[in-house]
């Protein structure tokens, strides 16, 4: 079984995410925005659009996976993201709950709940982060985010693990210090270029380099 043409794209109403809705469908592909209110311009690109989707709620997988039953997914992008932050000796710890659900647990929930519906050739973008990454901490702080991207990575790799029999590629995506609304558009890259760059990574995923963290840059990064 071969994959399909359908891109699922979780957070795709802005930022990042719609720059990725707007390059696979200007290759010709399906796109599939999910988020939790939709936007104009994504309503302009997608084929389909599922909102109302909180990927933290069994309620909210449940929505999705009635929404996409009986399509085929060519490729899954987890997308949606939170950042907060906290500082040492007034950590809130329900921030960083909230990041844990959000930004690790949501995509494997996703994951968990498509899997019927990922095939051999599928492939499936975790967008994660380099302050994921610990060896590369030399700043320390945003404890929440930190956490659940590490989290993030540990399953994704897993997950490349247990999916490569299936046929399934895997990678965990950085997507550049991007001009969104996450980091106050003070990034270093437009969310164009970012998308372009991460595009280029999900190309060149093929079950030899499952598993892998990239920078859209290219460049492999540190565990």
């Amino acid at each position: 079984m071969s994959a399909s043409n359908v891109v699922v794209i979780t957070g795709a109403n802005r930022g990042i995410g719609l720059e990725l809705a707007k390059h696979y469908a200007r290759e010709g592909q399906q796109v599939i925005g999910v988020c939790r209110q939709s936007s104009d311009e994504l309503a302009e690109v997608a084929a389909e659009v599922v909102d109302g989707i909180d990927v933290t709620t069994d309620a909210g997988i449940e929505k999705l996976k009635a929404a996409l039953a009986g399509k085929q997914i060519g490729l899954l992008i987890n997308n949606a993201g939170l950042m907060q932050n906290e500082e040492l000796g007034q950590i809130d710890f329900d921030s960083i709950r909230t990041q844990m659900e959000v930004n690790a647990y949501g995509p494997l929930r996703v994951i968990d709940a498509l899997l019927p519906q990922l095939g051999e050739g599928s492939k499936v973008g975790n967008i994660t982060s380099r302050m994921g990454s610990i060896a590369d901490n030399d700043s320390g702080g945003k404890y929440g985010y930190r956490a659940s991207k590490a989290a993030l990575n540990a399953f994704g790799k897993s997950l490349s693990v247990d999916l490569k029999p299936k046929g399934i590629a895997v990678a965990q995506l950085h997507p550049g210090y991007v001009q969104t609304r996450m980091v106050n558009f003070g990034g270093f890259i437009s969310p164009e270029e970012s998308a372009k760059g991460l595009a280029e990574r999900i190309a060149n995923l093929n079950l030899e380099n499952s598993g892998s963290f990239w920078h859209s840059n290219g460049d492999e990064l540190p565990w």
